[in-house]
C-alpha cells in the first residue's frame, strides 16, 4: 500500500460524512419543527395537521387556520375566514407565538391587533418590527376563504 493510500482513504471517509451533514441537520430541524408545533397545538386546543415541505397544519375548529414553518427562523401563521377575527384568533396567534418567539403573549397580541388594524384601515400588509421579532397581518375583506392572514416570527440574523 502506498504512502498517499492510508490519507486518500480517510479523505474520501471525510468527504462521505460531510456530504451526510445536510440530511442529519434537516432531519434534526424536523424533529424540531414538529416538536415545536405539537406544543403550540397543545397550547391552543389544536391537533398536528398535514406537513407540506417545511410547513405544518394545525388542524383547529371553526374558521381559524394555523401552521408553522420552519425555516433558518420559524413562524406561526394564523388565517381566519371570519369578517373580522374574533378575539381567539388574536389571543391563540399571541399564545403560539410566546412559544415560537419567547415574549408574553401579553406583550405580542397588542401588537399582533395593531398590525391587523393597520392593515386593514390602509389596505396594505402591515409589518411591526419589535426587539428581534416581528408581526405582519394582511387583510382580504373580500374573499371568504381568508379574510385574514397575520405571522409571528423570529428576525433571521444577518
Amino acid at each position: 500500500m502506498s504512502s498517499f493510500a492510508v490519507p486518500r482513504l480517510f479523505l474520501a471517509a471525510c468527504l462521505a460524512a460531510c456530504a451526510a451533514l445536510p440530511l442529519w441537520a434537516e432531519a434534526a430541524r424536523a424533529d424540531s419543527c414538529d416538536d415545536l408545533t405539537r406544543q403550540i397545538a397543545g397550547a391552543i386546543g389544536g391537533k398536528v395537521g398535514k406537513r407540506a415541505g417545511p410547513s405544518i397544519d394545525i388542524r383547529m375548529a371553526g374558521p381559524i387556520k394555523f401552521d408553522v414553518t420552519c425555516r433558518a427562523e420559524p413562524i406561526v401563521q394564523a388565517t381566519s375566514a371570519e369578517p373580522a377575527p374574533s378575539a381567539t384568533f388574536f389571543r391563540d396567534l399571541s399564545v403560539a407565538s410566546e412559544i415560537l418567539i419567547g415574549e408574553p403573549a401579553a406583550t405580542v397580541e397588542p401588537i399582533i391587533a395593531s398590525a391587523y388594524r393597520t392593515a386593514l384601515s390602509e389596505r396594505r400588509k402591515s409589518f411591526i418590527q419589535q426587539n428581534g421579532w416581528s408581526a405582519s397581518c394582511y387583510t382580504d375583506p373580500g374573499s371568504t376563504a381568508m379574510r385574514t392572514l397575520c405571522s409571528v416570527g423570529r428576525i433571521p440574523p444577518g
